[in-house]
């Protein structure tokens, strides 16, 4: 088997029993990028140098007696908007492509202890505030699937780069679905840690509205569970430069309650894809097979979990935007239209009272889902209630934003919660992955990776992505 082919887990026990070189398969995936990046635009810096001498260590540490690291060789991507001093952090804005950072972020610098190797970074919409991949630094990543329809966002460049081959793991964050969206979208799998249970993408401290300091988190994509359990063993924990990051332990296993509450549709809003349906529940006849306890029931609040999460994150964020001069540069116009798009769709909270309401409310759902999880410590429901759109689809007006943010409802209440999710693929429907995710309790990423874990071993593999469909 190529080693593209591998899983990060697969090469690391590769590299560490001598089968092959860190070098090799640096050299293999470098190649694979050059085959297949200029055609899906995925991977946006290719840092084949340091990538190179960085294996080359690795290889010189195994053939010393030392410890390589359980990450021997396994070639990553990390998002543009995470610290990593090999390139630029510019969160794909224009004006930032010379903001090289002076430190890596801590987690970054956990996984190069772990002997990683960044083999590229991976593109997104301009800092993040929108469910695509595009901007004005570097353009359109393309999804490998189907070119017609967007490859998700925000961390699409990582997941389309994982999901051809590019790399065995991806580093990127979710502040409404910006990891499971995309690893959805390719056909992979994606972690969404709980709030703090991964410290911040750099080491400056700036003024964060508190929307992202509770909602935006940092976490894995990759092609196998096992990969994501690895690696975010590897990289959570307390980071000084973060005052809001924790230090929890990360059980190697579930042993507790096995119950699901399925919803198939979040809400009872309806507009549910029969084939996400159907999606949903498989997932759950494979979690009933593996000894799970299986019920359709529906968890608390998803409606005001999610009208909430819109109303905070655009009340926050739109003063920063569209205000002349409060953004330290120009934005690329889609971002611009869609946040414009997706306001007009929303009561923003403009008074005080308002907006102090919102949080406050937010603890009364909270100790719902707490109690909720204490009866079923697992959530099963749909990334997305529709199809991928397409190319072109949330620019079209702010009925388009709103039925985007309405498909998405159960992954930002997960944002909302600051819970942790697993995305898990389920299989194709023609060229279009299709999967779910589970959701588990505050600080239960064990917990959810067990259950995505057992939906996995019920599906065949469908990535990487041989041969692609985009010309």
């Amino acid at each position: 088997m190529d080693v593209t082919e591998l899983t990060a887990t697969g090469i690391a026990a590769g590299v560490r029993g001598g089968r092959f070189t860190a070098t090799a398969v640096v050299e293999a995936h470098l190649a694979r990028i050059a085959e297949v990046n200029p055609r899906v635009n995925a991977v946006t810096v290719v840092l084949a140098d340091k990538a190179r001498e960085t294996a080359a260590a690795v290889d010189a540490r195994i053939a010393a007696g030392e410890e390589p690291g359980p990450l021997a060789g396994v070639p990553i991507t990390v998002k543009e908007n995470i610290d990593l001093t090999w390139s630029a952090t510019t969160s794909g804005l224009t004006f930032a492509a010379g903001h090289v950072p002076q430190a890596n972020a801590t987690f970054v610098d956990r996984l190069l202890a772990a002997g990683a190797i960044p083999v590229g970074r991976g593109n997104m919409p301009d800092i993040g505030l929108r469910w695509d991949t595009d901007n004005d630094l570097f353009g359109r990543t393309r999804n490998p699937w189907n070119p017609a329809r967007v490859p998700g966002g925000s961390s699409g460049g990582d997941a389309v780069a994982v999901a051809t081959g590019m790399a065995a793991a991806g580093l990127g964050n979710d502040y409404g679905g910006s990891l499971r969206l995309p690893a959805h979208a390719a056909g992979i799998t994606a972690l969404r840690p709980s709030a703090g249970r991964v410290a911040a993408p750099g080491r400056g401290a700036e003024p964060l509205p508190l929307s992202i300091q509770h909602m935006a988190v940092n976490g894995p994509l990759a092609r196998s569970v096992a990969d994501l359990d690895l690696i975010f063993g590897l990289m959570h924990g307390a980071d000084d430069h973060d005052p809001l990051s924790v230090s929890i332990p990360h059980p190697s296993g579930y042993d507790g309650p096995r119950r699901v509450a399925v919803t198939v549709d979040p809400a009872g809003w309806g507009e549910v894809d029969p084939a996400v349906i159907a999606a949903v529940r498989s997932a759950a006849g494979a979690l009933a097979a593996a000894g799970w306890e299986v019920e359709e029931v529906e968890p608390p609040a998803v409606d005001r979990c999610a009208t909430l999460w819109r109303q905070l994150s655009s009340t926050e964020n739109a003063p920063m935007l569209l205000t002349p001069g409060v953004f330290p540069g120009p934005l690329s116009a889609g971002t611009v239209e869609y946040f414009r798009d997706n306001i007009a769709g929303v009561e923003l909270l403009d008074t005080s009272a308002a907006y102090q309401s919102a949080w406050a409310e937010r603890f009364v759902h909270a100790a719902a889902w707490r109690a909720f999880h204490a009866r079923y410590p697992i959530v099963l429901g749909p990334v997305t209630t529709r199809p991928m759109p397409e190319i072109g689809f949330d620019l079209s007006g702010p009925a388009a934003a709103t039925a985007l943010w309405r498909a998405y409802r159960l992954l930002v209440t997960v944002n909302f919660l600051g819970l942790p999710a697993v995305a898990v693929p389920t299989g194709v429907s023609g060229r279009r992955p299709l999967g779910v995710q589970v959701i588990a309790g505050l600080h239960r990423e064990h917990t959810a990776l067990a259950a995505a874990r057992d939906i996995e071993a019920a599906f065949a593999p469908i990535t990487p992505i041989r041969p692609l469909t985009v010309a």
